[in-house]
């Protein structure tokens, strides 16, 4: 069953949809949505959004790509199901909301801020777990770009969206979904090799 899991286009689309879903009302999405609502839907910012989700996740790619070669298979497996049942805590715990204030205009400050959010994510870590699991770094990096930056459009163009309680909840009932799905993974994780 794995070795089909490890055919290139199969991770692509993986890790597409699990960053599509772990970064649902994340705190880069909220806090892309809180500045586009403050000062407008601004296409540098947008830009600058997209350009942080590509790097991030090619550095999630590039940080598989060192570990798989020190890992065994049922060990990747594993490591796979911690990275998804750390989405799926971060998920259900962190559930940000837009701050009163107006956030700063600076697009140098918003990149920073959303490369700290970005390293440290759900959906990063996702990346990371499927492409070490799969031994396909690149293209998991590449599904994880891709959804980074339909993640990062939406919360530009419908930032109430982001913002809504509903998408905060909804982001909730997926940890509970992601906690669920890492634990049957570290429990087949030697099945499955």
């Amino acid at each position: 069953m794995w070795k089909a899991f490890c055919d290139p286009v199969i991770p692509f689309y993986l890790t597409f949809i699990a960053v599509l879903l772990s970064g649902l009302a994340a705190r880069d999405q909220v806090a892309i949505a809180h500045y586009s609502h403050a000062h407008g839907r601004r296409w540098a910012m947008l830009a600058v959004a997209m350009a942080v989700s590509v790097a991030t996740a090619a550095f999630a790619g590039y940080a598989a790509k060192l570990i798989v070669p020190l890992m065994a298979p049922a060990a990747r497996v594993f490591l796979c199901a911690m990275a998804v049942l750390f989405a799926g805590a971060e998920s259900l715990v962190i559930a940000p909301r837009a701050r009163n204030r107006d956030p700063n205009r600076s697009l140098g400050l918003y990149s920073l801020t959303l490369l700290a959010h970005q390293l440290t994510d759900a959906a990063r870590f996702i990346v990371f777990g499927i492409a070490v699991a799969a031994q396909a770094p690149i293209t998991a990096a590449a599904g994880g770009a891709l959804g980074g930056i339909v993640l990062v459009a939406a919360a530009w163009a419908y930032p109430q969206i982001a913002l809504d309680a509903r998408a905060r909840l909804a982001r909730r009932l997926l940890g509970v979904a992601f906690i669920l799905i890492g634990a049957y993974i570290a429990m087949r994780a030697v099945d499955w090799v």
